[in-house]
């Protein structure tokens, strides 16, 4: 039986669930890699926000975000081009369409734009939780074992207790998000978002 939370000093994080990545014509969905368990995630977290607010908490969206040049061309790391060719200009713009939380989880309490996986690496989320006094986080999105998983652990690093989602996550690869799961078990509670309703 999982300890209840303090829906005060809780708040519900969810990493990347943007237009670029879930909506056929962001940038994914127009290269084809969006994917049908992907995209059933945010009506799956969407009652969890509601009852979290409903009793006092915060809901705060990390995304993914491409800092266009002088140009309008996205700074883009390496690694990152070499994975995804597919992204351009225009692609995870800040204040874009593609850039902005889905319909169904619209609008966040606060937005955090993050330019690489965690969404404490060097965002202004730890500044957000300090100063609501938020000590938990509800964590759920994409990719399980990318964004989401680094950012399980930058919390642990930062005593803050974290309850991942394991039905309100996913990775591209079902048995990749399956693997991942298991090993953040040790540095995480790992619940369904039904339970996690509960334990507010």
């Amino acid at each position: 039986m999982s300890a209840p939370l303090d829906p005060k000093r809780t708040a519900l994080l969810t990493i990347d669930l943007q237009n670029d990545f879930l909506h056929p014509e962001g940038a994914y969905g127009r290269a084809g890699q969006t994917a049908p368990h992907l995209v059933a995630l945010p009506d799956r977290i969407a009652p969890l926000r509601d009852r979290l607010r409903e009793k006092g908490g915060t809901f705060i969206s990390a995304q993914f975000t491409l800092v266009p040049d002088r140009d309008g061309n996205p700074l883009i790391a390496e690694h990152l081009q070499r994975l995804r060719p597919f992204l351009g200009r225009g692609d995870f713009r800040p204040g874009g369409w593609g850039h902005g939380l889905v319909d169904t989880l619209a609008p966040a309490d606060f937005t955090i734009e993050k330019v690489a996986y965690s969404a404490f690496y060097q965002t202004r989320l730890e500044y957000i939780l300090r100063a609501l006094e938020i000590d938990t986080l509800i964590i759920g999105g994409i990719v399980t074992n990318g964004g989401v998983a680094s950012t399980v652990r930058d919390a642990h690093l930062r005593n803050i207790h974290t309850v991942l989602l394991g039905d309100g996550s996913g990775a591209f690869d079902p048995a990749v998000h399956d693997a991942t799961l298991t090993s953040l078990g040790t540095v995480t509670e790992i619940r369904s978002c039904a339970e996690a309703e509960a334990m507010l």
